[in-house]
């Protein structure tokens, strides 16, 4: 178990359509760590980490009823890879040099997995394409342990295009409802040996509208659709496009 730890929020996103603000500090490296109620978190890392920090326990890691984190990453300049490596935790820069199924999540994957490492302190287990299924269909992004509890986490993104325009209740919806469909099917289609005790939607968030729009739509679904399922919204700022463009 880890300590709850309320690292200071900061509203450092500007207006809509306003270039987003920088924020202090890209941070030191930081190892994979096992779960130790003495350590201090969020370690450190590329990017200031704030939000709910150990704040996954039993309550949230057994229990049946949904859960809903909020967390802030903020960025004092963008992430160049491979020259930053050093700064991410162990497991961040192994997904870094490990191809995953398609698309171009690779980036908001590896940080998504970055927050849960440096506030949840928790060991990357296999990166997508390692999951083993029995049956061919949806997959997960990547898998975790926490305080020795085996997670299947799903990665993906709340961001309107172009950059700038608002994050609607609907776009917000639909992609919630279809993440959540995915979840129950990944889960079906898993391993024996693989089989995670539940699973973590992870979203990257741009900016605080698109949070809001999110939470909106997490609170509108029915708990049945949701049970099992732990949501992370962590909400980005400064110099953080490179995360939703992988360009």
């Amino acid at each position: 178990m880890r300590p709850l730890v309320l690292v200071g929020l900061l509203a450092a996103c500007g207006s809509l359509g306003e270039s987003k603000p920088d924020a202090p500090g890209g941070g030191d490296a930081a190892p994979d760590a096992p779960a130790d109620a003495a350590t201090s978190v969020p370690l450190a890392g590329f990017g200031d980490l704030g939000g709910m920090c150990g704040a996954l326990n039993d309550a949230e890691l057994t229990g049946t009823s949904p859960s809903i984190i909020h967390a802030t990453l903020m960025f004092s300049r963008r992430y160049n890879d491979p020259a930053d490596r050093p700064l991410l935790t162990t497991g961040g820069a192994r997904m870094m040099t490990t191809p995953n199924a398609g698309g171009s999540s690779g980036m908001s994957e590896a940080f998504a997995y970055e927050q849960l490492a440096r506030c949840e302190l928790a060991p990357l287990l296999k990166t997508e394409t390692e999951i083993v299924y029995d049956t061919l269909g949806k997959i997960t992004d990547l898998m975790v342990s926490i305080d020795g509890h085996k997670l299947g986490v799903s990665v993906t993104r709340a961001v309107a295009y172009p950059f700038g325009q608002p994050y609607t209740l609907s776009s917000a919806t639909t992609l919630l409802m279809r993440k959540l469909e995915d979840i129950q099917l990944s889960t079906a289609n898993v391993s024996a040996a693989d089989r995670w005790e539940k699973q973590v939607l992870a979203y990257m968030s741009w900016d605080d509208q698109s949070t809001a729009m999110l939470d909106q739509a997490w609170a509108s679904i029915d708990p049945s659709i949701k049970a099992d399922t732990i949501l992370i919204i962590t909400t980005t700022h400064g110099d953080d496009q490179f995360l939703y463009s992988n360009n």
